[in-house]
């Protein structure tokens, strides 16, 4: 299971004090030596990345809405777009490391707070300010086909996508692949009118995407629990409780990657928020429509495998009281063999019966004719 370490950092939001980008040599210095804190030599400048593989996927200039042909750096496409009066830069990074994330932060002016967060990912869904530049953090998840569920399936896979939103660019920097942001491109390449609104438009579509993907994984989630409670109330099933406490464990880190992300989008549909478009504002309320949708899911299915859960536990101790009671009926059965037994092998020399000439085969019927009785009086009430 992927991204289930969380890290809770205290940061400014969108509610509090606006933070100002800092100058960046003094304080890449010091992000380098917070992120290589395990002794490794600190990068010394960013020039590059340390395997010399690029995290940019696609950097493309978009100007009315239009993607411009050719083949952009960074630094260019943004220049480029602050020429044009409705022009935007839409970087797309994959698992950016430090050194590559610092080039990038010093051309664009983005906060070393914001860009420690995007190289480590492990966030919850959050919206900050710095400046000029909105930080929209969103967990993403990804229902994992499975035959059967056992008590060790991965039943949701989650990741992570980072935004940079400024003026006249946004950033994605995408972790783990639960959701890919190619097909988002390229769905929003063919929608003009909505690119006419900027980087926020891109924004919206990465946004809804992420929370159609949790109703997906919602509905198959629900699949699975109706497998499990069908097995759990099944005379013949034996709806192991391993594999419940499994299904629960993945609800929680659904759960963990939806719930938070209710208050993002609240902030983002607030009328008081003017930087987001009015236009773009209308589909952000969609989104939260969908998300509400989804959270009231996911607490339903909790309930409802709590309900399983207990249900399967009740079942073991009455499966644990019904071999109790099976246990005792046999002990009792035997206990008749015993005490007769017992009493005539006592050997006494005052003991009438042991000189019957039929006292044994009236011992051993009185034996078999007790039990035979207990044992249609237990059959008779339940207890074998």
């Amino acid at each position: 299971m992927t991204d289930r370490t969380e890290r809770d950092r205290t940061a400014p939001s969108t509610t509090g004090r606006v933070l100002r980008p800092r100058a960046w040599p003094s304080p890449v210095r010091a992000m380098t030596r917070i992120l290589n804190a395990d002794g490794s030599p600190p990068v010394s400048a960013p020039t590059g990345t340390g395997t010399g593989r690029s995290a940019v996927v696609d950097c493309a200039l978009y100007v009315d809405g239009r993607r411009q042909p050719g083949d952009w750096t960074y630094a260019e496409a943004l220049a480029a777009a602050r020429r044009e009066e409705h022009g935007f830069v839409w970087i797309g990074l994959h698992q950016p490391e430090l050194a590559e994330m610092t080039a990038i932060a010093e051309t664009y002016g983005l906060h070393e707070l914001a860009v420690e967060d995007a190289v480590k990912a492990e966030q919850r869904p959050k919206l900050e300010r710095f400046g000029d530049v909105v930080f929209l953090v969103l967990r993403t998840a990804r229902y994992c086909e499975h035959t059967e569920l056992t008590e060790n399936s991965e039943v949701v896979e989650t990741g992570q996508v980072m935004l940079f939103i400024g003026p006249n660019f946004v950033i994605s920097v995408r972790h783990g692949d639960a959701c890919r942001l190619a097909p988002i491109r390229a769905d929003l390449e063919t929608k003009q009118e909505l690119l006419l609104h900027g980087p926020w438009a891109v924004a919206y579509g990465v946004t809804d995407r992420v929370v159609d993907l949790y109703l997906e994984v919602a509905e198959q989630i629900e699949d699975d629990l109706d497998v499990l409670e069908a097995e759990v109330f099944d005379r013949h099933g034996h709806g192991r409780i391993q594999r419940i406490y499994q299904m629960k464990r993945e609800l929680v880190e659904f759960k963990r990657a939806v719930v938070p992300l209710q208050r993002p989008l609240m902030t983002l549909t607030s009328q008081v928020n003017r930087d987001v478009p009015k236009e773009i504002r209308k589909y952000f309320r969609d989104v939260q429509d969908h998300l509400s949708r989804t959270v009231e899911q996911v607490n339903s299915y909790d309930d409802l495998l709590n309900s399983i859960l207990q249900a399967r536990l009740a079942q073991v101790t009455v499966d644990q009281n019904n071999d109790m009671r099976k246990i005792a009926a046999w002990a009792a059965i035997a206990a008749v063999w015993t005490s007769i037994a017992g009493v005539e092998g006592m050997n006494f020399d005052n003991m009438p019966e042991l000189k019957m000439t039929y006292g044994y085969p009236v011992a051993l019927a009185l034996m078999l004719g007790v039990s035979l009785a207990l044992y249609r009086w237990f059959r008779r009430n339940g207890w074998l």
